[in-house]
């Protein structure tokens, strides 16, 4: 492959990063990908003596990491909203995320009084996760549905709700369904699989 090629290709993997930044839900994967991809063009576009696409995509990394270290910041405020499995509000945020609740919860169907326990996790009054369970005895909760929406998927909305659940009553939960998409999710937020399926004392 000649040196010109070569350059060429730094110059396509960037772009496709770029793009494919922009097909995810997730803000921070758009972001961290976004970045990765403008890192790179940045490096073609000064190899190419392109100055004003590299000043230009520095500019968009700079952006994407400053907004990355906005989302990793611990000054957000959260509130746990306790509520029940018909809230309005529950069922609005449940039905405008029902696609996207699916990819990660394909099992998602909750019959009428499977569900005793029901929580909408706000940022700042927007909001950011519902956690829908069954209880069960020694304050331990069968997890049915533990979903953060797409701008708050940086597992802060878990730290906060998990860290308020103990004052509820809530000692342990347990996520006995099909992991799927969210296991890499249980695991990060110390989960430990059990024959009983993934359990986390709080």
């Amino acid at each position: 492959m000649s040196t010109h090629m070569m350059i060429e290709m730094i110059g396509y993997i960037g772009s496709v990063l770029v793009l494919i930044s922009f097909l995810m839900s997730s803000v921070v994967k758009l972001r961290v990908i976004n970045a990765v991809g403008g890192t790179i063009f940045s490096i073609y576009a000064l190899i190419i003596q392109s100055y004003p696409t590299a000043i230009m995509n520095i500019c968009l990394v700079a952006i994407n990491i400053y907004y990355l270290a906005r989302l990793k910041r611990n000054d957000r405020h959260y509130d746990i909203v306790d509520g029940a499995e018909k809230d309005a509000m529950l069922t609005y945020i449940l039905n405008y995320y029902k696609e996207d609740i699916k990819k990660y919860f394909p099992e998602w169907n909750v019959q009428p009084g499977k569900a005793d326990k029901a929580y909408v996790v706000c940022c700042d009054a927007v909001p950011a996760g519902v956690l829908i369970g069954k209880q069960q005895a020694d304050g331990a909760l069968e997890i049915l549905l533990d979903y953060a929406t797409p701008t708050y998927r940086d597992c802060s909305v878990g730290r906060a709700l998990y860290k308020a659940l103990p004052a509820l009553g809530i000692r342990k939960l347990v996520f006995s369904r099909n992991s799927g998409m969210h296991e890499p999710y249980l695991k990060k937020m110390g989960f430990v699989q059990e024959t009983s399926g993934y359990v986390k004392k709080l």
